[in-house]
Formats: structure tokens, C-alpha cells, sequence
């Protein structure tokens, strides 16, 4: 049973991290720069979210949350599936997306990753077999169909699963626990526990703070571990993909980790006093960037020339995906339903049920689409 909980990590002031000299350099390197420019991407969309109000959808952003993404974007196919939970950016960003195509679909625009249609919450990308949202559970299940449906397809790709401490609240994260047990399914499931599921902390909720020793008793490999140590994430993961690769079956990760800001929204939430002030200060001396920064520098493998340019880059990046994303056009009202439903669905003819609307007046208080 593993001894590793949040308190056990709250009791080293400060971490060090996984050696990371058994680690490509080229692959840390790129690891990095990822956190940079998923950090740097939140940041902006903060920045930006509420001095026009031109994005109109709730936002939840994982600022302190980019160690677990980072791994999957250097150990994941592209055929590979990636179901992830409503704080997703960095996800969606893992499986090799354009900040174009995601500040777009914040905006609204047809150009974004779905048509302007999704927002934040429920971004997928089909063709790259990538899907976030169905609060609050929902994921982890269709992850486990997927895993099923490959299993028996026999195809060579595997199903991951990311979702947070709130989920195992739900009887059908069990439900699917037990399933995969049972048909040594190729999925790795992957919990960012950041201690909240929105404001109830999590030992309000249950019992233990180690959700990997629950899942364990299913006869499920699981491991607990500081998941702002990228370098030690990246190992545990790169692990579980390969067993679920190899028909080895399924792996539940446990990586303790911390969301910086608020639950949903740009605003401070913390006058509400459901954080600690300690708690808060040791995660944001435990920075995931920072502690890779750290390793890179302290060992030469990284200057200040190098993370300058980084920076530059990911900087004009983002000054481009502002400025796609408000040129782009709004998608056409008419074709709305097209964008939602497969035409080729056996009840294609009946999932749109048209409504009478001459009674409703479109540009009522209640009516009006407005940012969170």
C-alpha cells in the first residue's frame, strides 16, 4: 500500500526533483516548453477575459496543473485516445493542438476547435480522438467504452483517462474500475488531485486523500505520487502507457498537484477561506516549472538565452491566436444543428425537434450569452 498521501508531501517544505539525467534531454527540454506555453497561454486568456468580455463561456484554468499534460504530450499516439475533465486546456494542448484553434472556440468563432459551439468545458477534437467535459464522471466511463471497443477491435492504441479528486464521488468511476479490472483493459487512468472538488476539500468528501490504495482493492496497479515533479510524472506514465500497450492491462496514477487559480473563472475565489494560507504557499513554492527550471539550469542544460527565446516565441504565438480568434467570424445560425448531431445517426431524423419561437424573445436579460 502506498505511504505517499497529500499530508506526507505537505511535510517537505520544499521538493526536489526525480534525477533527470536518466531522461533525454531533447524530451525535457520539450517537456518544458510545453509548461511554459500552457502557463503563458492561461495567463493571457486571464488577462484578457474580462476587459472586453468578448469570450462567453466559463473557463477553468489550470495554472499550477501543467506537469501530468506535459508527460502526455511526448508518451501519447496520435491514434491514441485522450478523454480529459472540464479543465482541459492542457490536454487539448497534449494531443499537439493550435492555440488558434482553441482561443477560437473561447471566442466563439466557427474557426475554433468546435465550431465556436463547445466553449471551454466540452472541447473535442474527433478526428485526433480527443474529448473533455461530461462533468462529473462521465469520462473516466467513456474512456473505459473506448478501451473496451479497442480491446476487442484488437487495435494497437490505448484509452487515458484524466480526471480529478471529485470523480471517485461517483458510483460509476467504480462502476468502471471494476470493469477494467475485470477485462484487463488497455487504459491508464490518470487523477490530478488537487485536493477540491470546487470549494469541499477533499477529506470532507472521504475518507482517505489516497484514492490509489481504494482502487488498488480492485486489483488495478496504482501508484501515488508528487505530480508537480514532471520528471518523476513523465516516468510513471511512460510505465503505464507501455503495460496497457502490451496487453498488460490497466494502471490507476494518483499525482498530487494543485490548481493556483480559482476554481472557474479569472476572479479570486480565495476570500471565500476555503484554502489555507499555508497550503497555498507551500504549492506555490512547489511550482512545477519552477522545479524543472531548476534541474535545467542548475545541471547546464538549459540558459537564459534559450528560455528568453522560448518565451519570444510562445509570446508571438499567443498575439496570433488572439488576433485569429477575433478576426474570425461567428458561426452561421442556420447551420447550428449540423455542427452537433451526425447526420448518419439511425435517429438522425428525430433528434432535432423543431419549436414554434415566435413566442420567445431572443434578446430578453435572461437570454443574452454572457461571460462567467
Amino acid at each position: 500500500m502506498s505511504e505517499i498521501n497529500r499530508k506526507s508531501i505537505m511535510n517537505t517544505a520544499y521538493h526536489t526533483m526525480h534525477p533527470i539525467d536518466d531522461v533525454n534531454i531533447d524530451v525535457l527540454k520539450s517537456i518544458y516548453r510545453f509548461m511554459l506555453r500552457l502557463r503563458k497561454c492561461q495567463q493571457a486568456l486571464i488577462k484578457e477575459y474580462h476587459p472586453a468580455n468578448e469570450m462567453r463561456c466559463p473557463i477553468h484554468f489550470c495554472i499550477g496543473q501543467e506537469a501530468v499534460p506535459a508527460a502526455l504530450s511526448m508518451l501519447l499516439m496520435k491514434n491514441d485516445f485522450l478523454f480529459s475533465h472540464h479543465r482541459s486546456h492542457g490536454y487539448f494542448l497534449a494531443k499537439a493542438f493550435s492555440l488558434r484553434l482553441l482561443f477560437a472556440e473561447l471566442y466563439g468563432k466557427a474557426t475554433g476547435a468546435n465550431g465556436g459551439l463547445a466553449g471551454s468545458q466540452e472541447l473535442s477534437v474527433h478526428s485526433s480522438n480527443f474529448y473533455s467535459g461530461a462533468i462529473l464522471s462521465g469520462m473516466p466511463a467513456i474512456a473505459v467504452g473506448t478501451a473496451l471497443s479497442l480491446q476487442m477491435k484488437n487495435m494497437p492504441n490505448i484509452s487515458v483517462a484524466a480526471f480529478g479528486d471529485g470523480a471517485p464521488d461517483e458510483g460509476i468511476f467504480w462502476e468502471a474500475i471494476n470493469l477494467v479490472a475485470l477485462k484487463k483493459l488497455p487504459i491508464v487512468f490518470i487523477c490530478e488531485n488537487n485536493g477540491y472538488s470546487t470549494y469541499s476539500p477533499q477529506l470532507k468528501r472521504q475518507c482517505s486523500d489516497n484514492l490509489s490504495e481504494r482502487v488498488m482493492a480492485f486489483g488495478i496497479p496504482s501508484q501515488s505520487l508528487f505530480g508537480n515533479d514532471v520528471v518523476a510524472v513523465y516516468h510513471v506514465i511512460h510505465e503505464a502507457i507501455k503495460n496497457a500497450r502490451d496487453g498488460k492491462g490497466p494502471s490507476f496514477i494518483e499525482a498530487y498537484t494543485y490548481r493556483m487559480n480559482p476554481h472557474v473563472g479569472p476572479e479570486d475565489d480565495d476570500y471565500l477561506n476555503y484554502r489555507p494560507k499555508e497550503e497555498l504557499e507551500f504549492w506555490r513554492r512547489n511550482c512545477p516549472i519552477k522545479l524543472i527550471e531548476e534541474q535545467l539550469f542548475r545541471f547546464g542544460n538549459m540558459n537564459e538565452s534559450e528560455k528568453a527565446t522560448m518565451l519570444s516565441d510562445i509570446d508571438q504565438e499567443i498575439d496570433d491566436a488572439f488576433c485569429f480568434a477575433k478576426a474570425s467570424p461567428f458561426p452561421d445560425n442556420l447551420n447550428w444543428d449540423t455542427l452537433n448531431y451526425a447526420n448518419t445517426s439511425p435517429m438522425a431524423d428525430r433528434l432535432l425537434i423543431e419549436t414554434d419561437l415566435k413566442h420567445f424573445n431572443q434578446d430578453q436579460d435572461y437570454a443574452i450569452p454572457r461571460p462567467y
